[in-house]
């Protein structure tokens, strides 16, 4: 009955045929009594098994409990299935019971482990291999990397560098994928002198770097300021391809060296779509912009159509740089090449009108997309919070299938800078209830929150997480638990909080000197600024609004006035608005009403509504008429905010002085704008 079966035919079909098949050969090797008996036939099928589907790891594992002999090709092949079936308990173990084990055998289970996220046994599985294969080496360090664990790599390495023989043929350090993902990882933490030292033992050791190594080192070296390596990595390589090139021109143009990129690109005949991304990409990090859409304009005219990498370059670029008309005509030429449909361009065009302030063309930008993925739906939560509409961004809030840190961060900021406190207050509750990782912006955004309602005991609880998180030290999160403790009246714990940190930067003490204008201590706060000089930190915009302010407070006028000049004279600060409103109604405050009127009048811009009602408001207190009615007019004749306080304000004022006509302009002004009167409401939060 054996003898009628062809026992190598059948192995030979095993290696090659789906399962069905593969069953049906099994059957009948079975019936022939080949399988299990003899080891050649009996491996071939545990292979199939190990091959094909996850749900035959159970047929595999069968067989091999039958199987009277085994050696090391059936453990690996039962290792393998339990693998694909997702059981690294099972193969892990199988991988244990192994009388002998080929470097087939480490490879398997290592790289199996590495696949499956379970770093750490894979690492250690690896200072076990006695000897050192470069499968199972790269296998857990390109992981690392991946990972962003790229210190632990390093480490790997150093620990069983040593153990390796650089002359061995199979030796780690002299397998080109092994250096390659070294030498990406000294480029992605510019780790110079490990990438160096990689190098060096490649030149000791005579590796031949082919065309990815030599783009890896190119690149490690651009992007660690060690161009002219670099340029002696490229130039002396066998075979020059478009990557290595592409490489060194991208490095030349981000490190700021655009002449020497352009006469490497201008050899080119023919410089494909990838060498144009390269130099117009190398054009972002040095923030050439004007390089980048010139050199954009120059590849439209030699017939090379954009992609969406060229296009998302620009777009940075414009973005970041406040470049509204390059960034609208590039937005332009993506709609006509159709880049515009790849999330990658999308994303850099939301991005670009997002920073340029222009939230309906990202809303609008967005409403296009067939396609979404987290990071843009992340930019649309940011885009609707920033234009006010927080029901919208709570809608594409939810469309998030697997949200992200950033994601709740993003909507928690985005309900805390829309005065929607208890949502964010909320929203926090939950994402801790969920055990999601907490970082410094939820906690230094719930702390604004609850700051903003002077709920002092809930913002005390979150300074506990912080504590229990060891964030208590951080800056953003001490300096959102001082402006919690000063908006609440509570000076002397934001002191104590302020006190304790050792090195404070300029937001800590922008937020103590904010703090004592807040409450009033105008001297404390100016005195504090003296302090702050005297430490060596720069006073910023932010900086001289405290101190206007604290003058405002305390009624130091003469003060305020001289620190305002000051500011662009000595300390190179341009006042904005805030500032000019700061004194503008420092002046109203010292019943200075006509300086203040000319203060606005004279100002490098046109006033805003803001501006003037403060006038508006001192001149109701002063019972200035005269001067109300001018300001009244000059109110009417100003685009109001869309806070309905102004209008009932001025309504109000209106009636009083017998304008019901003019009142009910206002009144009407209202309905039109679909503006409604916020009720009135108390919080009271007992600490």
């Amino acid at each position: 009955m054996a003898a009628a079966v062809d026992v190598p035919s059948c192995i030979q079909l095993l290696r090659s045929c789906g399962a069905a098949a593969g069953r049906q050969l099994h059957q009948l090797l079975l019936k022939s009594g080949h399988v299990p008996s003899s080891l050649p036939p009996t491996n071939a099928v545990l292979l199939m098994y190990a091959r094909g589907s996850p749900l035959h790891s159970r047929d595999a594992r069968f067989l091999f409990d039958e199987m009277p002999t085994r050696n090391c090709f059936s453990y690996n092949s039962l290792i393998t299935a339990l693998f694909k079936s997702g059981d690294l308990h099972g193969a892990l173990h199988v991988f244990r019971c192994m009388p002998d084990r080929n470097t087939f055998s480490w490879n398997t289970v290592i790289t199996g482990l590495t696949a499956a996220g379970d770093l750490d046994t894979a690492c250690d599985l690896l200072d076990e291999m006695p000897v050192k294969d470069a499968v199972a080496c790269n296998a857990v360090l390109h992981r690392y990397v991946r990972c962003g664990r790229v210190d632990e790599a390093f480490a790997l390495l150093k620990r069983i560098g040593p153990q390796c023989n650089a002359e061995m043929t199979s030796s780690p350090w002299n397998d080109p994928f092994v250096l390659t993902t070294v030498v990406g990882a000294c480029a992605d933490r510019m780790k110079y002198d490990f990438g160096r030292q990689a190098h060096a033992r490649m030149v000791v050791t005579k590796i031949e770097i082919d065309s990815v190594l030599g783009c890896a080192l190119i690149d490690m070296y651009c992007k660690c300021g060690d161009l002219d390596s670099a340029r002696r990595v490229h130039d002396g390589l066998k075979h020059v391809d478009e990557f290595s090139l592409s490489a060194l021109v991208h490095g030349y143009t981000s490190c700021g060296q655009l002449h020497e990129a352009l006469c490497l690109f201008d050899k080119v005949e023919n410089p494909s779509i990838a060498l144009w991304s390269s130099l117009i990409g190398g054009c972002v990090p040095s923030y050439h912009g004007d390089a980048a859409f010139v050199l954009f304009v120059r590849m439209l005219r030699s017939g090379m159509l954009p992609n969406s990498s060229n296009c998302a370059s620009i777009l940075n670029v414009c973005g970041f740089l406040g470049m509204l008309k390059p960034g609208q005509q590039t937005h332009g030429c993506a709609l006509k090449s159709g880049a515009v449909n790849d999330l990658i361009a999308a994303s850099a065009l939301i991005h670009f009108y997002s920073k340029c302030s222009l939230w309906a063309d990202a809303c609008q930008a967005f409403s296009e997309l067939r396609h979404h993925d987290t990071v843009v739906l992340n930019t649309m939560v940011t885009v609707y919070s920033n234009c006010g509409r927080t029901d919208e961004a709570r809608r594409v809030f939810d469309m998030i299938p697997s949200k992200s840190v950033i994601s709740w961060n993003s909507m928690i900021v985005g309900f805390s800078q829309n005065g929607q406190a208890l949502d964010a207050m909320e929203l926090f509750c939950e994402m801790h209830r969920l055990g999601l990782r907490l970082d410094k912006v939820a906690i230094a955004s719930v702390l604004s929150a609850s700051s903003s309602i002077c709920s002092i005991s809930f913002g005390e609880q979150i300074f506990g997480l912080a504590i229990a998180l060891g964030l208590q030290s951080d800056h953003i999160v001490a300096s959102s638990l001082i402006d919690l403790y000063c908006k609440c009246g509570n000076l002397a714990n934001g002191c104590r909080i302020f006190d304790r940190i050792d090195d404070p930067d300029e937001v800590l003490w922008n937020s103590m000197l904010i703090g004592y204008a807040s409450n009033g201590y105008g001297h404390e706060a100016l005195e504090l600024l003296k302090l702050m000089q005297s430490r060596g930190v720069k006073p910023s915009e932010r900086t001289f609004v405290g101190v206007l302010s604290a003058c405002c407070h305390s009624g130091l006028v003469e003060e305020g006035l001289r620190w305002f000049y000051r500011m662009k004279e000595d300390f190179g600060v341009s006042p904005s608005a805030e500032h000019y409103a700061c004194v503008t109604d420092l002046l109203v405050r010292a019943g200075r009403l006509d300086e203040a009127v000319e203060f606005i009048e004279n100002m490098p811009f046109k006033a805003d509504a803001i501006s003037w009602t403060s006038i508006f408001g001192g001149c109701k207190a002063q019972g200035n008429e005269a001067l109300l009615h001018k300001v009244s007019k000059k109110l009417m004749e100003t685009e109001i905010s869309p806070h309905s306080s102004l209008y009932v304000q001025l309504s109000s004022t209106l009636a009083a002085q017998g304008d019901w006509a003019k009142s009910a302009e206002i009144r009407s002004m209202m309905r039109d704008r679909r503006i409604s009167k916020n009720a009135g409401y108390s919080w009271i939060d007992r600490a």
